[in-house]
């Protein structure tokens, strides 16, 4: 879950290292700037192949995120900060423009699916606006464990966890931690049912296969 922190200094870390470990850091850095470059050419380059080409799509992924599964598929067009802090496990899917910004670890776990429009925020800026002119910004990562579906249109911010098997309904804003096996929705993003074995006998609300 999200803490929010007193403003501290660490002269003795990289702006790198502060952003990885949650410190305030400011990301006109010269080492951040150009591996946010590389990242967004990688994007490019990957929202350009033709749609068919799916090797070259998988290995271009593959050299831009941590760890992916040997199964997956991102639809064209993606977009990240880094792409280094991002790991997928199998048979992981999302749709048209998912946009992630991996300033810290996001973790993606099995058989997750990510709707259109989807938003995955590590990163903030202080609330008051003389830290946020200074160029100071934070990061915290974002974890989504096994068999989640996230619904299109959905932000999840920073420092936030997705329980196994949950469900986040369309258009979302999710800003504290969701539980696993529940159906949530809205803004904020709250907590509507428990999952129970009697869904497995519905495909949409009361229509059963």
């Amino acid at each position: 879950m999200l803490i929010f922190n007193k403003l501290s200094y660490d002269n003795d870390m990289t702006e790198k290292e502060k952003m990885l470990c949650g410190k305030p850091y400011n990301a006109s850095d010269k080492e951040l700037r150009q591996q946010h470059l590389h990242a967004q050419q990688l994007c490019q380059r990957y929202n350009l192949i033709d749609p068919k080409n799916l090797r070259q799509r998988k290995a271009l992924i593959r050299g831009l995120f941590k760890e992916v599964g040997v199964h997956f598929c991102i639809e064209q067009p993606f977009h990240c900060d880094y792409g280094f802090n991002i790991s997928i496990g199998e048979n992981f899917f999302s749709n048209y423009n998912v946009v992630i910004l991996d300033c810290a670890e996001v973790n993606i776990g099995d058989n997750v699916l990510l709707g259109p429009n989807v938003s995955i925020f590590t990163s903030g800026h202080p609330v008051h606006p003389s830290l946020r002119n200074q160029g100071v910004m934070y990061a915290f990562p974002v974890r989504i464990g096994n068999n989640v579906w996230i619904g299109g249109n959905t932000v999840i911010n920073p420092g936030v966890s997705i329980g196994d098997n949950t469900v986040i309904g369309a258009g979302a804003v999710v800003t504290k931690d969701i539980p696993a096996n529940v159906v949530a929705a809205g803004n904020p993003c709250k907590i509507l049912r428990t999952i129970t074995d009697q869904d497995a006998q519905y495909y949409f609300r009361k229509m059963k296969f």
